[in-house]
């Protein structure tokens, strides 16, 4: 090194951070860290640059020595501030790691797995010889505590004893996070791998499993020790410099001046919805009315605590149902990356611990019991995909249901007691029992979930793949355009394909409005706008709730909505008000509102035999008229058996005589017999349990 890295780091302080070490000397103790980007170091001078990144350890020192250094204007100790690096050339994977990496400043990308509690590590360490009471201090820099050998006092060399005090010993902040690969970033049948990060002083308490950050350290190892001793093999850990974010909360997007005037522009424009469906899923031809529910489920309504204590979610469940091969699950992974904190998840793969959440006996924090969240946790406050839920088993399901209402886990596993958030949105889609739908039976017994499940879920929409020559003209044409636009742009290094062409054919498959633009639209939403209801919109809402319950007031007749669906209406309404960023929900919000539950509720909530909606079809599985009947049917065999029980043959002509279809008929007493209401002997007489 021909400088002196000290005069060096004062020199470039002084002429590119100068504003910036004022700014931390006014905050200081409450900041302390002065941010350094690298790019400004590199500009400054690349052989300084370089050095940093080969030789972190020295040259860190030497920047935490300028620091205390320089003359300020005002009168502070900058012993305990930090000079943190971001911006690093390259970002590694964690595979990648080799030993020539030991000892350099290198940048690692991934996602946060678990963290421990934030805890006091010492330093320096304050030693009082127990025979000649010198006081003197250890330096603790390693991974290993060292105790004294002997005490440094000349007079006595003795070996002890030693006494540790904790209150003249110095200590800093530390926790340790666990960072795991993206999934995105591996190939086939690769394996996310792990590394572990120390983080101290300032850098604690500032990730949280789920988040997916940037750390930039340097890498160090230390050796294995085995039951037979200490081994050959070293392992890796990184010593945490400094966090980057890469995706944060919708809350935490930062929104620059120029963002909010094109925010504003766009929500002046009388087409904004339409643009925004526009810019969903733009390859997936059609499906208006399901994207138009994806947008309001992106900026979702807002939660409410209720003086008595009692909260009213804000996040918009939703559920499509469908044929195979119409997109559901190009459109569930879509909105995943779309939001922040978004995760896809497929049912079929999914056990409840690795929906909800854990115990696992955590080599981090010293084999203690610890919580390891799963999906619905690390989704918190954006959209949790599940794709295939009907293939879950029933028990890894009723996971979901204190997930969706409460939007919390409880867990008490291996004396672990727990209360994890997951205020996420839950997007879900499902296939039909028997693969495909079949348009003559109701649509809710299709469905392979239980009425509890499906009647937390605030809009069911049905995909049904019935062939229509418009139509599918129509998708075909899209699907070979965005194919065309594909292969255009995997061969752009062909000189027979210019700019034009490649410009041209994406245009198909462009959305309205940027993804990164539509992003920050969203976050602004989310974060300044609580929309409220207006007195006329208020009337709307109770009048068409009202009348709906109406139809249901005649004794005979079934009931058609539940106030689960008011409340869906009104998480509704506040999304649709906040898609253009209103303060109020109007009467033109109540309209859009009611005419997409209206055309989920036809599609699931009626009973196929009268024709009216009934609430029960989904939130118990069975219509009115179906219930009656059951009830007409269990009569005749009491009426006719007593208590030898009815023959089948005069019990289904009973029925006939009183109405019912015969094959309706056996389809109860099938239905029965599965509940076990019904025990059906070898001689064919029925008889009621």
């Amino acid at each position: 090194m021909s400088y002196d890295p000290v005069s060096k780091w004062e020199e470039f302080i002084r002429s590119r951070y100068w504003d910036d070490l004022l700014k931390l000397a006014e905050s200081y103790p409450s900041t302390r860290s002065l941010i350094v980007d690298f790019a400004d170091l590199d500009r400054y001078d690349t052989e300084f640059a370089d050095d940093l990144l080969e030789n972190p350890d020295v040259m860190l020192d030497a920047a935490h020595t300028a620091l205390q250094e320089i003359v300020l204007p005002v009168d502070v100790d900058l012993s305990g501030a930090h000079v943190r690096i971001v911006n690093l050339p390259q970002h590694l994977k964690t595979r990648d790691l080799r030993s020539d990496h030991i000892g350099k400043l290198i940048a690692i990308e991934g996602q946060v797995r678990t963290a421990t509690e934030v805890r006091p590590k010492i330093v320096r360490a304050a030693y009082e010889c127990q025979r000649c009471g010198h006081v003197f201090y250890v330096d603790q820099s390693g991974t290993k505590f060292i105790e004294p050998y002997e005490c440094p006092n000349e007079a006595c060399d003795r070996r002890g004893p030693f006494r540790l005090l904790p209150k003249r010993s110095q200590f800093v902040d530390a926790q340790k996070v666990r960072v795991q690969e993206s999934p995105e970033d591996l190939r086939g049948g690769e394996q996310p791998q792990t590394l572990d990060v120390e983080l101290g002083d300032d850098l604690v308490g500032r990730i949280f499993p789920g988040d997916r950050v940037i750390i930039n350290g340097i890498l160090r190892s230390y050796q294995r020790t085995t039951q037979s001793g200490k081994s050959t093999y070293f392992d890796l850990f990184l010593d945490g410099i400094s966090i980057e974010m890469m995706e944060q909360e919708f809350e935490e997007i930062e929104i620059s001046p120029e963002d909010e005037k094109r925010i504003l522009e766009l929500s002046r424009d009388p087409n904004i919805y339409e643009k925004i469906v526009r810019s969903i899923a733009p390859s997936i031809y059609g499906y208006e009315d399901v994207k138009e529910a994806l947008a309001l489920q992106l900026v979702s309504g807002f939660s409410k605590r209720l003086p008595d204590g009692a909260r009213i979610r804000g996040d918009i469940h939703i559920l499509l149902v469908g044929d195979p091969g119409v997109a559901k699950s190009q459109l569930l992974r879509y909105m995943a990356k779309l939001s922040p904190r978004g995760i896809y998840t497929s049912g079929k793969s999914s056990t409840s611990a690795g929906l909800t959440a854990t115990a696992i006996k955590d080599e981090l924090g010293d084999g203690r019991w610890t919580i390891e969240a799963g999906a619905l946790v690390l989704a918190d406050k954006g959209i949790a995909a599940v794709d295939e839920m009907d293939k879950m088993s029933p028990d890894d399901r009723s996971a979901l249901h204190e997930a969706m209402e409460q939007q919390t886990i409880s867990v008490a596993k291996a004396g672990v007691m727990a209360t994890l958030k997951s205020r996420c949105a839950l997007l879900a889609a499902a296939n039909p029992k028997m693969g495909r739908f079949d348009r003559y039976e109701p649509i809710a017994p299709q469905i392979n979930l239980t009425p509890a499940l499906m009647s937390r879920f605030d809009l069911i929409f049905v995909l049904t793949d019935e062939p229509n020559v418009e139509r599918d003209s129509h998708i075909a044409t899209h699907i070979l355009k965005s194919n065309y636009a594909g292969e255009l742009t995997s061969n752009k290094h062909n000189s027979s394909i210019n700019e034009e062409d490649i410009e041209n054919a994406t245009e198909v498959i462009k959305p309205e409005i940027e993804p990164e633009l539509l992003r920050k639209y969203v976050a602004y939403a989310r974060k300044n706008v609580f929309p409220m209801l207006t007195r006329v919109a208020m009337e709307r809402f109770k009048e068409y709730y009202i009348n709906l319950r109406s139809q249901g007031q005649d004794g005979n007749k079934p009931v058609p909505v539940t106030a689960r669906q008011l409340e869906a209406l009104i998480r509704l309404g506040e999304a649709s008000a906040r898609l253009r960023l209103s303060n109020w929900i109007t009467e033109e919000d109540v309209d859009r509102v009611i005419k997409i539950v209206e055309s989920c509720l036809k599609k699931v909530g009626v009973d196929p035999e009268t024709g009216m909606l009934d609430a029960d079809v989904i939130s118990i599985g069975i219509s009115k008229s179906t219930r009656d009947k059951t009830k007409q049917m269990l009569n005749i065999i009491k009426e006719l058996g007593g208590k030898d029980g009815a023959h089948i043959d005069d019990v289904l002509d009973r029925a006939e005589a009183e109405g019912i279809d015969r094959d309706r008929a056996e389809e109860i007493i099938s239905r029965l017999r599965q509940e076990g209401s019904l025990i059906q002997t070898s001689r064919g007489t029925l008889k009621a349990v």
